[in-house]
C-alpha cells in the first residue's frame, strides 16, 4: 500500500447497498467526503467554523473510478493525499477493502476556497496545511 497523509477506517452498512448487493456508486463519494471532513478535524477546523469565518471550501470537480465493488459488512480504509494545483486543492483519494487490500475506488476531488464571496488563490489552505 502506498503512503497516505490520512486514513479512516469505515464499514459498509446494509442500507448503502443496492439491489445487486454491492455499495451504490454514490456512497463512494460520501465516503470520500466524510474522510475529508474528518481530516479537517485533525487540523483543528471544521467546515461550519470556516463558514462562520467567511471562508467556504467548495468542490469544483469530482472524478471517481470504480474498480471493485464493496459489499455489506466489508471494512475498508478511506485514504487521501492532497496537493495544490494553482488555486485548487486536489484530494487524491482511495477506498481500499481491508480484508485483502483490494482497491475498490479511486477519486480526484478538486476544491476551491471562497472568502467573503470571492474566489481566492487558496491561501487559507496554505496557512492551515503549511504548503510552501
Amino acid at each position: 500500500m502506498k503512503d497516505y497523509l490520512f486514513k479512516l477506517e469505515m464499514k459498509v452498512r446494509d442500507y448503502e447497498c443496492d439491489l445487486q448487493g454491492v455499495v451504490n456508486n454514490a456512497n463512494y463519494q460520501r465516503y470520500m467526503e466524510h474522510t475529508r471532513h474528518e481530516f479537517m478535524g485533525t487540523l483543528g477546523k471544521n467546515f461550519g467554523e470556516m463558514h462562520d469565518e467567511g471562508v467556504d471550501a467548495f468542490v469544483s470537480k469530482v472524478e471517481i473510478r470504480y474498480r471493485h465493488s464493496l459489499r455489506s459488512g466489508d471494512r475498508f480504509l478511506s485514504c487521501m493525499n492532497l496537493r495544490r494545483e494553482g488555486v485548487k486543492l486536489i484530494f487524491d483519494q482511495d477506498i481500499i477493502r481491508s480484508s485483502d487490500n483490494i482497491l475498490a475506488a479511486s477519486g480526484r476531488i478538486e476544491t476551491v476556497i471562497v472568502e467573503n464571496g470571492k474566489l481566492t488563490r487558496g491561501d487559507y489552505f496554505d496557512k492551515l496545511i503549511n504548503f510552501q
